[in-house]
């Protein structure tokens, strides 16, 4: 499974796995945005593709996707938690949340957790983070709405992704034994439409100076596919990936167990404030 799979990197995140042989399930905001990207992979590739919509956003749409996804699918091999967002002004979800801590962190936290049962031994889970994860910080008011006023979309960003790694590591160390391997990929600063600003003349200067000298998103996506295909990566859990090989993060950065216990605590808060029991 691949979310956001028809984004730029989403795409050559399904294309490879398609190619490699994999049954892919391509989980998508709206799916019929999403099906030219499907019928182009399909046609490319000759695999067999599923294209499903789901809002990471919406903690209830996304237990509406994961049951689905159980009652069709008996196991699943490969998840790519490869969906972000990175919004240009305050906006919140409709389970009154920050939308891009919906999305990048907590929706992610869902659909993976609510997989837990058709996933098992074997299974590589890689989650999209960003080099802003250093820039990050978990407080007492993270999952509060936000508006105008306190909005920053960079830190935020850092944040959702902080919140991402965490999850990963406490993952890591609870699924280990069931053989489910759990890692983070930065693909480093990466030409896709996440980088837009939202404001013409900035944008269109991007264009003409910025992106010729970042990452391609095949090169962005080299890292998250090297953790989830490489043979020589089995069993490695709770990792972070960058460049297509393992590195060391610092210290201060992931093992800072009092922001890990707090994010930990109040996600099974606002969990259970949605009548979700994971």
């Amino acid at each position: 499974m691949v979310t956001g799979a028809d984004g730029g990197m989403g795409t050559i995140h399904t294309r490879t796995l398609a190619k490699a042989g994999y049954d892919v399930i391509m989980a998508c905001y709206d799916a019929e945005i999403a099906r030219p990207t499907y019928d182009a992979i399909r046609e490319e590739t000759g695999a067999t593709l599923f294209l499903k919509q789901v809002d990471l956003g919406n903690l209830q749409d996304i237990i509406r996707f994961a049951d689905e996804v159980k009652k069709e699918f008996s196991s699943l091999q490969i998840l790519l938690n490869n969906a972000g967002v990175l919004c240009h002004h305050a906006k919140n979800s409709v389970n009154g949340i920050e939308y891009t801590t919906a999305v990048n962190y907590l929706g992610h936290y869902t659909l993976t957790h609510a997989l837990l049962p058709i996933m098992g031994q074997g299974t590589r889970i890689v989650s999209m983070v960003s080099i802003a994860y250093v820039m990050g910080k978990i407080r007492a008011d993270y999952f509060e709405p936000t508006n105008d006023r306190k909005f920053n979309r960079f830190t935020t960003y850092g944040n959702s992704k902080r919140a991402l790694y965490y999850f990963t590591l406490d993952a890591a160390e609870a699924w280990k034994e069931r053989g489910i391997c759990i890692n983070v990929a930065d693909p480093d600063i990466v030409s896709t439409g996440i980088i837009r600003q939202g404001n013409i003349v900035v944008d269109k200067l991007c264009d003409w100076i910025f992106r010729p000298l970042i990452n391609t998103p095949e090169e962005g996506a080299a890292t998250m596919l090297a953790a989830a295909l490489n043979p020589e990566f089995e069993g490695v859990t709770g990792a972070y990936f960058k460049k297509s090989t393992v590195k060391k993060p610092k210290k201060k950065f992931y093992n800072n167990v009092q922001e890990r216990t707090l994010l930990r605590e109040m996600t099974q808060k606002v969990l259970r404030k949605n009548g979700i029991e994971l």
